[in-house]
């Protein structure tokens, strides 16, 4: 496929996609059955959350919040990604890309903040299980999830307000998968300003991962240490029980966005840049429904108890007809 190497920018062309035909339709059978999993597994974590009175309680409704974001957080990029690995041309527009930009890091962003707010509602109920209920009221939840979204919503606005002013005249092939900060700028009319913007740039994402890290981190400090001065077995097990999805949801999200945004300029190959993006925008979101689904034995039941129920409406439907 040839296309012009030059442009004005009011369109970029993704190159890291494969080249043949036949190496895109393997990539996309995966990617659609990943991302229809992944619709598909937080949409029946949510109904399931909120169908059943046992599970109205605040690590359910954070869950559930998560799982709102991540059905938000993956089709900001994936459907883009399999238009592009069935289309000819695989373009996006400049108001389309700073769009996907946008939505893609607020709601990562606001993912990030849940997640802090999660580690901080495992903090309480193990550290402070007396006045847990007391604290961690509805009201207080609601009030905690609206403001991750509000932070989400508003940090990345002067970053992509700033891109967005941007002169674009070099070439328009952006060496990744989807729209994001560093490919985007590599592409910009380089001067002095724009070079110590995407230093800027860096830190600002450094201070965001940095900051969480260190707040889970410590929420998880005193967690393990009042875990081990539980003297039973089973009572370590219980309190354990209640953190481990989280607690494998943050690395496996928080080490693949390390890996991608820690790196201050650093440059890594493009199939390593590739393949750390599918991890953090892909691969993480399909694994967290199973961790949160088949690992947790309340949702495990509730989501059998509905499958229950809706054999026996089909049962007794047949029957009438």
């Amino acid at each position: 496929m040839e296309f012009s190497n030059w442009t004005t920018a009011q369109e970029f062309i993704f190159s890291a996609f494969p080249c043949s035909w036949a190496d895109s339709v393997f990539c996309f059978i995966p990617l659609l059955f990943i991302y229809a999993f992944i619709i598909v597994g937080n949409l029946v974590i949510i109904t399931v959350v909120q169908r059943n009175t046992h599970l109205h309680t605040p690590m359910y409704f954070f869950i559930s919040a998560l799982s709102f974001l991540e059905i938000w957080y993956t089709t900001a990029t994936i459907p883009k990604m399999l238009s592009s690995l069935l289309s000819e041309r695989r373009s996006i527009t400049l108001n389309g890309c700073v769009l996907q930009m946008y939505f893609f890091h607020s709601t990562g962003i606001s993912e990030v903040c849940l997640l802090t707010a999660m580690a901080f509602d495992r903090y309480l109920a193990i550290c402070s299980p007396l006045h847990y209920p007391t604290i961690m009221t509805p009201r207080l939840c609601a009030q905690l999830t609206l403001g991750c979204c509000v932070c989400g919503f508003l940090t990345p606005l002067p970053e992509i307000a700033w891109i967005a002013t941007l002169p674009f005249c070099g070439s328009n092939h952006l060496e990744h998968i989807f729209c994001d900060f560093l490919p985007v700028l590599r592409l910009a009319c380089t001067d002095t300003h724009t070079i110590v913007m995407i230093q800027v740039v860096d830190i600002i994402h450094a201070v965001e991962i940095i900051t969480a890290v260190m707040l889970i981190v410590m929420s998880y400090v005193s967690i393990v240490a009042v875990i081990l001065r539980i003297r039973s077995a089973e009572g370590h097990r219980k309190a354990f029980s209640t953190c481990v999805s989280h607690l494998m949801v943050f690395l496996l999200f928080f080490g693949s966005v390390a890996l991608m945004y820690l790196r201050f300029s650093a440059t890594y190959s493009l199939f390593w840049d590739t393949a750390i993006a599918l991890a953090f925008a892909v691969l993480s979101p399909f694994f967290n429904p199973i961790i949160y689904s088949l690992r947790n034995k309340e949702i495990k039941e509730a989501i059998k108890k509905h499958i229950g129920q809706v054999s026996i409406l089909i049962h007794k439907s047949k029957n009438l007809t």
